[in-house]
């Protein structure tokens, strides 16, 4: 009987030893987004995104959503761009596709909403932003916008 009990304790020790190695060495299914310290301004037409500490932000990586006074913006920005339909051309900074994809800390980025976009950015209003990288948050930010 005792060699049966410790053949099945080397058996069980195996498998076990097994599942920690393949949960040890196995891929991670997730991906965690940067962190970063960001404030929001917005004046007229103009969103900018301050970096002020943290983890630098591939642009390209991330999907920033705009809202005015609780409504999504017609055209949400496509990042990094250059030209687009409802929104000025030549963005500035990480958000400009002929720039550095990277924005850093004292680093930023903004883009000027056309007025063809609904709704439009007027003194007074709240403009929030959403900014998410493989579906996880980033960042999520609020303002009145100013006259400028």
């Amino acid at each position: 009987m005792a060699p049966v009990a410790g053949v099945l304790l080397i058996a069980i020790t195996v498998v076990l030893a097994g599942g920690v190695a393949a949960a040890a060495l196995g891929p991670s299914s997730t991906t965690v987004p940067p962190s970063a310290v960001l404030s929001l301004s917005a004046t007229d037409d103009r969103i900018a995104i301050d970096h002020r500490g943290g983890d630098p932000i591939d642009v390209s990586t991330v999907t920033v959503r705009v809202s005015v006074d609780g409504e999504p913006l017609d055209r949400q920005p496509p990042l990094p761009f250059f030209s687009a339909a409802g929104f000025h051309p030549g963005p500035t900074g990480a958000f400009n596709a002929a720039g550095d994809d990277t924005l850093r800390a004292g680093e930023t980025a903004a883009f000027r909403v056309a007025g063809t976009n609904d709704p439009t950015l007027e003194p007074g209003r709240t403009v929030s932003v959403t900014i998410t990288a493989d579906g996880g948050p980033i960042a999520s930010l609020e303002t009145s916008v100013g006259s400028g």
